[in-house]
């Protein structure tokens, strides 16, 4: 199967942000850029007021989702059970997809694993990760090597995973860390490979929670801590390379 060309790709990017968050562009333009295609690629639908239509998913090609600034994928709400439904529809239809952050622990509970609100695993800047043995022999993410540098910021985490997931990726302090799923085109991070060490610097600065309550140390010492990752960036063109050439 040749792969379309990466110009002519369609991305759908599901979005859980407050309209006035400045993230939402900026998300956006960190996909578009680490996936090396024009923002105008992507289209971006908001999750807490709508749902992508069955006409949109046929139109696309790749499916992403990203953060989510002030909304938890541990909570409650009919937003949330209504995204949940649309992730198990990308399931059920195999559609490609992509998940970091938010994605990554909302698509775990909608196929049935647990996601919890947790400050012991909370993780914010630029954190080693270690490959599992399915993740070296994962065409996206084996060549990253055993260890790798990711950008992250979360305080959920994925305590469960659903059973139809393999577990690729771990840190010292969250055991899950990256996972696709055994039955349909779909990779989940719990990192940003979509963010770059100023990317992420743009997000904390845009929550500067993160640092007050996770870090425990001033923003500007804090910055200084961050580290560029290109490594992980290269994932998203891997993924889309593998997924889509079958």
């Amino acid at each position: 199967m040749t792969r379309p060309s990466t110009d002519s790709l369609r991305f759908l990017l599901l979005q859980v942000r407050d309209l006035d968050d400045p993230m939402r562009v900026h998300e956006l333009h960190a996909f578009a850029r680490t996936l090396e295609v024009d923002a105008d690629r992507l289209t971006a639908v908001d999750l807490l007021s709508t749902q992508p239509t069955s006409r949109q998913l046929d139109a696309t090609d790749v499916v992403l989702l990203g953060g989510s600034g002030n909304f938890s994928a541990a909570g409650e709400g009919d937003w949330l059970e209504r995204s949940l439904d649309v992730l198990r529809e990308l399931a059920i239809r195999h559609q490609p997809t992509f998940a970091s952050c938010w994605g990554f622990q909302a698509m775990a509970r909608a196929l049935g694993g647990t996601v919890i609100h947790d400050p012991g695993t909370a993780e914010v800047g630029t954190h080693e990760l270690f490959l599992t043995e399915a993740g070296q022999r994962d065409p996206v993410f084996g060549p990253l090597g055993p260890r790798f540098l990711a950008q992250m910021g979360h305080e959920d985490c994925v305590s469960v995973l659903p059973d139809s997931a393999t577990l690729l990726a771990c840190s010292q302090r969250n055991r899950h860390q990256a996972y696709c799923l055994d039955d349909a085109p779909i990779y989940c991070t719990q990192f940003h490979p979509e963010l770059g060490r100023r990317d992420l610097q743009a997000r904390v600065e845009a929550y500067p929670q993160y640092i007050e309550r996770i870090a425990g140390m001033p923003a500007e010492e804090f910055i200084e801590t961050l580290a560029g990752t290109t490594g992980t960036s290269a994932l998203l063109c891997r993924f889309v390379e593998t997924v889509l050439a079958g």
